[in-house]
């Protein structure tokens, strides 16, 4: 695998930023929830309300989202898979929720996501924040907010770094090696 580094933490910080603001100035701070989606959503999740906070004075509700229980390859993932029911804790009735993931690929895990939240109950809209778009759709689904849009080829990875996995910010595109043949 080759590594491409396509956002150092100072560019992604940038981007982050432009997300908070983003969010802010279409939305009603007061009633956002922002549901981290397992597990690089969760930082992402948290440091967009840090921002929001500094840049708006409210800092809107964090939760966390384990979609395991509503994802379409429930049996591809274990034979007994750890599976819990997505609860919050604040009910979502009435909220605007903004689903914030890593990446989108394919939008399954968005649909997963959409469905662990309308279990909860009937929030008056579900928005998505991503970091990146790699393209892909399998599903009709586009998220509102995109940090970056990065095309790629299926056989191609992209990887959001976050400070409580991986030490640092980052993202990077990781690409199969091609073997030259004479």
């Amino acid at each position: 695998m080759t590594t491409i580094e396509l956002s150092d933490a100072l560019a992604f910080e940038r981007t982050l930023r432009r997300l908070a603001h983003q969010i802010l100035e279409n939305n009603e701070p007061e009633t956002l929830i922002l549901a981290g989606v397992l597990r690089r959503g969760v930082p992402l999740a948290e440091r967009l309300a840090e921002m929001m906070h500094e840049f708006g004075g409210v800092r809107p509700q964090v939760e966390t989202l384990d979609i395991t229980l509503y994802r379409d390859d429930l049996t591809e993932l274990a034979a007994q898979p750890n599976v819990r029911p997505a609860r919050f804790s604040c009910p979502v009735e009435g909220r605007t929720v903004i689903l914030v993931d890593d990446v989108i690929y394919t939008g399954r895990t968005a649909r997963a996501a959409m469905d662990a939240v309308i279990h909860m109950g009937r929030p008056a809209r579900i928005r998505l924040a991503v970091m990146v778009d790699r393209g892909h759709r399998e599903l009709p689904i586009n998220p509102e907010y995109v940090g970056k849009n990065v095309p790629t080829a299926r056989d191609e990875q992209v990887q959001v770094l976050t400070p409580q996995y991986d030490g640092t910010w980052g993202i990077r595109l990781l690409k199969a090696v091609q073997e030259k043949t004479n």
